[in-house]
């Protein structure tokens, strides 16, 4: 498959250089550079997206293994996952497909729409990677799946701009948005991000799709109390039915530390529930 131009960024004028507007990132990519992504390479003076297309990844799951536990329940969804993500978590749980470029295959659009009919599927799911990490791909087959009367739903970290979010919106179903902690100093120290972009995209999103927040407890990093109380305080300020997902950490990519403890989680739990009225507990 040719390399596809990529949406959303603007040419300098100082040696062919390009600033990527898709994340809040904007990375400055240099002639022959990658943005921080991994997957937006800047050539001559033209941005081009190098995973277009191309999978990492494909299952068909159950729609609560998302997890979105309040849209079609009990359905099958296929999956589809590419490469690369603009967060840098410590913590990665897919840094095998995120951070490193997996080998892949290459499916017609008609290919994937035939599976998205199959096996009881009721759409797509982007996921596994960052999905906006393939912005472009998403899009194209977002707008392909609603012309089936089919579903689009996106597994994200929500670290995506304004303008290219709003534009992708009104052919997304559900989404399930990582938060990772209520904390900047977390987004920073363990993510390589920060934290208010998500929280723009959760309330943007709120207002257009059906949405589900997720949560990855670590302990001694972002189950302060206070702080919980500060998030779930907050997601119910938007809508006190936001289905919220605490998850429990296990150590991966860079992370040792030991898994959560369940006490932990449901204490989270407890405090949780005095502000939403959807809490789960998940990945234990």
């Amino acid at each position: 498959m040719l390399l596809r131009e990529a949406m959303y960024y603007k040419p300098l004028k100082i040696n062919d250089k390009v600033q990527c507007q898709l994340c809040p990132h904007e990375c400055i990519i240099e002639n022959g550079k990658l943005g921080i992504c991994k997957v937006r390479k800047n050539q001559s003076g033209i941005l081009y997206t190098l995973n277009y297309g191309k999978l990492t990844s494909y299952a068909y799951d159950l729609i609560e293994k998302k997890p979105l536990n309040h849209f079609h329940s009990g359905n099958k969804i296929f999956s589809i996952g590419s490469y690369g993500c603009n967060l840098g978590c410590d913590f990665c749980q897919n840094w095998e497909i995120a951070h490193k470029k997996s080998l892949t295959v290459e499916l017609s659009d008609e290919e994937i729409v035939r599976l998205s009919k199959a096996n009881g599927s009721i759409g797509i799911a982007y996921t596994y990677n960052e999905p906006f990490m393939s912005y472009e791909y998403m899009l194209h087959m977002s707008k392909l799946i609603k012309e089936e009367n089919l579903v689009n739903t996106c597994i994200t970290n929500g670290y995506v701009e304004k303008e290219p979010l709003e534009e992708l919106l009104p052919y997304i179903d559900a989404m399930n948005i990582d938060l990772k902690a209520m904390n900047n100093n977390f987004y920073k120290k363990l993510c390589k991000a920060n934290l208010e972009p998500v929280l723009r995209t959760i309330e943007i999103a709120s207002k257009e799709t059906h949405i589900e927040v997720t949560t990855l407890i670590i302990e001694g990093e972002n189950d302060n109390a206070d702080e919980i109380e500060q998030l779930s305080k907050w997601l119910s300020n938007i809508d006190e039915d936001i289905p919220f997902h605490i998850n429990r950490y296990f150590p991966a990519y860079k992370l040792s530390l030991p898994p959560t403890n369940y006490d932990i989680l449901m204490k989270t739990k407890s405090i949780a529930d005095r502000y939403l009225n959807n809490v789960y507990i998940g990945n234990i």
